[in-house]
C-alpha cells in the first residue's frame, strides 16, 4: 500500500512538473510571437517612478542652440528649392509627441531607446524621433505605452541625407558606434570637415531640414566614392526627453 502511494504522489509531482514547464514554455513562445511587447508594457509600469525629469544636461543645451541655428538656415535656404522638386511628397501638418526615454541600449551593437509612449497615444511605426540637437532616429516597433527607437547609430539605421554647403545628397549608415558614415557616391564631392549634415529634402521617410549632425572626418576617395565620419548633434546617451513628430504626408 505505501509504495503505491509513493508511485502516486512521484506521479503527481512529475505532473505538475510538467505543467509548470509547459507553461513556462507556452510564456515564452508569447513573447516571441509578441515581439516582446508585454515585457515592454511591464518595464513602462515598473519603472515609471524613475522616469527622467524636464531638465537636461549643459551639453544638451548647447545641442538646442546648434539645433535652433542650423534649422533656421536650411530653412531659408530649402524653402524656394523644395518648391521646384517635382513628385517630392510634402511634409505638413507636424503635430509632435513629447515622450521620456525609460531605457537605453547606446553600446555596442544595439544602438536603440525605448520611450514611454506607444499604440495608444498615436506613436507609429517609422515615426520621426528628434531630441535636443537634432534627428535621433526612428520608431521600430510599438507596444501599447512603449515604442522601441532605432538610433542613427545603429547598423540597422540607413537614411538619405544632404549636405547644404554642396547641395549635395547621401546615405547615412550606421556601424553600432557613436559615429555613422556618410557615402557620398562621388569620389570628387568636395565634402569637408566642418560641413553641417541634414535630413534630404528628398525624403519621403522624413521631413527635411531636420539637423543631424556635422563632418568630423573625410576618408580618401574609394573608387566612386567618397566616406565620411559624421558627429551627431543630439547625443542618446544623455538624452531624456524626446519629440515623436507625427508627420501627415500631403500626396
Amino acid at each position: 500500500m505505501l509504495d503505491i502511494r509513493l508511485i502516486s504522489t512521484s506521479r503527481l509531482r512529475q505532473k505538475k512538473k510538467n505543467l509548470i514547464l509547459f507553461l513556462i514554455l507556452l510564456l515564452l513562445v508569447f513573447v516571441r510571437i509578441s515581439k516582446g511587447s508585454i515585457y515592454k508594457d511591464f518595464y513602462y509600469f515598473i519603472s515609471k517612478p524613475f522616469w527622467p525629469g524636464q531638465f537636461q544636461k549643459e551639453v544638451i543645451l548647447k545641442s538646442k542652440d546648434q539645433e535652433s541655428l542650423i534649422k533656421l538656415n536650411l530653412l531659408e535656404q530649402d524653402n524656394t528649392r523644395l518648391r521646384k522638386i517635382l513628385n517630392i511628397q510634402e511634409s505638413s501638418n507636424i503635430d509632435n509627441i513629447s515622450a521620456a526615454v525609460i531605457s537605453r541600449k547606446t553600446g555596442s551593437w544595439w544602438r536603440q531607446i525605448i520611450i514611454n509612449k506607444g499604440s495608444k497615444d498615436g506613436v507609429e511605426i517609422g515615426s520621426t524621433i528628434i531630441g535636443p540637437g537634432g534627428l535621433l532616429g526612428r520608431v521600430k516597433n510599438t507596444s501599447l505605452f512603449t515604442s522601441s527607437v532605432t538610433l542613427l547609430t545603429s547598423p540597422e539605421s540607413k537614411l538619405g541625407v544632404w549636405v547644404d554647403r554642396v547641395k549635395i545628397s547621401g546615405l547615412l549608415v550606421g556601424l553600432g558606434d557613436d559615429y555613422p558614415s556618410l557615402i557620398l557616391y562621388s569620389k570628387d564631392a568636395d565634402i569637408k570637415v566642418g560641413d553641417f549634415v541634414s535630413s534630404s529634402p528628398a525624403s519621403t521617410l522624413l521631413p527635411p531640414n531636420i539637423p543631424i549632425g556635422i563632418v568630423q572626418s573625410v576618408a580618401e576617395p574609394f573608387k566612386t566614392k567618397k566616406i565620411a565620419k559624421i558627429s551627431l548633434f543630439a547625443k542618446p546617451h544623455v538624452i531624456d526627453w524626446v519629440q515623436i513628430l507625427k508627420v501627415k504626408i500631403n500626396e
